[in-house]
């Protein structure tokens, strides 16, 4: 039976991430992949699909982009290509196409099972990401089977949708996007938006990604008890170079209605063709323009604080968005001409290999940081875990360091770490 110090389950950014400080501390492990590395920007990624922050903003521990477009935004084979070769610069050890099927505690130790044979460990590193089950609501089981229905895992292009128009359920950065595709392709398309975040891509001439790395606001500790009463809905923004002579390309509820888009408040019930959608888009499309108002305030004062004033654009207030008719409360899809229906209602998590006692009522990992009670198990690349951009291909980076110094000071104590 092998043997090794370290077992990480995962080999995208959060696992490489902590394989490259592992690495640069001489400490063994492996990683675990069960598809290859990158697996799920290969094959849970629609094809036009970009980063949503700045390729300069790609930096993980010993990594960074160097490319010509600095500016822009890497699409989902460059982000492949980005990560395979991140791990070959250290040539990290992953074994690729090898599916975990427990891990468990094991005479002090963890034994974690895999289809390709039994690994024992001191630490067990869960860097599986943090969603990989599209959260479609029970509701959906409600929709008439004449209705197609796709979860943006298994969307690639409009071409994978029957001809006619289109539901998409979710206005967080998922789904405006593919309501913002479908209807560059001539499809008529109706958004369910619940609660979102409302943002531009750019601001005062400076990408808006920049404005939040330089005011620190995507590595400010967040309340994670807060977060999980009342999640934050995703960025409602889009990777996209600028057009030609244009600014860079806005996805919101304002945007979209330009394009077309109808928008109706959240979905609230289903019975076989017809929809039912809750009176709430103005309440909280005006939450989303007050939380949007009361950030670019905070960069306005931030340019007069650090004397910006000469070197970006002008201060600009968005525009509110107020709906051009009457939000719809209910619908029949079949006589509107709509034949499909797009969940982009978020994603969960499950462990069904994982049996060690560390998650909680609704299966989620219970951590502080990365940290769970269960000695030397820690977890990497979970959304929230200690600040916004945790998730990102940029912050994971913070969370990778923290909990590898926590194993080098408890169970791979007295391990030398070299310079790295």
């Amino acid at each position: 039976m092998p043997s090794t110090r370290v077992v990480i389950v995962g080999a995208g950014q959060a696992g490489l991430a902590v394989s490259h400080h592992l690495t640069s501390a001489s400490i063994d492990h492996v990683l675990i992949e069960r598809g290859r590395t990158g697996e799920r920007w290969r094959s849970q990624r629609w094809d036009s699909l970009r980063l949503l922050t700045p390729n300069w903003m790609s930096r993980l521990p010993g990594w960074s982009y160097q490319g010509k477009d600095p500016g822009g935004f890497m699409p989902a084979a460059d982000v492949v290509r980005y990560l395979t070769d991140y791990a070959s610069s250290f040539r990290a050890p992953v074994l690729q196409g090898t599916e975990v099927r427990m891990v468990r505690r094991f005479g002090g130790r963890y034994l974690v099972d895999t289809d390709a044979g039994y690994w024992t460990a001191d630490a067990v590193v869960i860097a599986s990401g943090f969603a990989d089950q599209p959260a479609v609501p029970s509701m959906a089981g409600s929709l008439d089977p004449s209705i197609a229905t796709l979860t943006p895992d298994r969307y690639r292009n409009p071409g994978d949708l029957p001809a006619g128009g289109v539901l998409v359920v979710g206005a967080s950065a998922t789904g405006v996007q593919l309501a913002d595709e479908l209807a560059a392709d001539g499809r008529q398309v109706l958004l369910a938006a619940g609660r979102h975040t409302r943002l531009p891509r750019r601001y005062r001439g400076r990408d808006i990604m920049w404005w939040l790395d330089r005011m620190g606001a995507l590595d400010r500790p967040v309340d994670r008890q807060r977060i999980r009463r009342r999640p934050e809905p995703s960025l409602q923004i889009v990777g996209s170079p600028p057009h030609p002579g244009r600014d860079a390309r806005d996805v919101d509820l304002l945007a979209l209605a330009a394009r077309g888009v109808r928008i109706s408040g959240r979905l609230a019930g289903i019975d076989r063709t017809r929809v039912e959608f809750a009176n709430d888009l103005q309440a909280n499309a005006a939450a989303a323009d007050a939380s949007l108002t009361r950030l670019l305030h905070r960069i306005d004062d931030h340019v007069i604080a650090t004397g910006l004033e000469f070197t970006v654009g002008p201060a600009a207030a968005p525009r509110p968005f107020t709906p051009n008719t009457a939000p719809a409360t209910r619908v029949d899809l079949r006589s509107a001409g709509i034949s499909s229906v797009v969940w982009a209602t978020g994603y969960r998590r499950r462990y069904p290999w994982l049996r060690v006692p560390v998650l909680d009522s609704g299966g989620e990992i219970r951590h502080a940081a990365g940290l769970t009670a269960a000695p030397g198990l820690v977890v990497v690349g979970q959304r929230w875990q200690t600040r916004r951009s945790s998730t990102f291909l940029d912050g994971v980076r913070h969370d990778a360091a923290l909990v590898v110094d926590h194993l080098m000071a408890t169970v791979l104590a007295g391990t030398v770490r070299k310079a790295s």
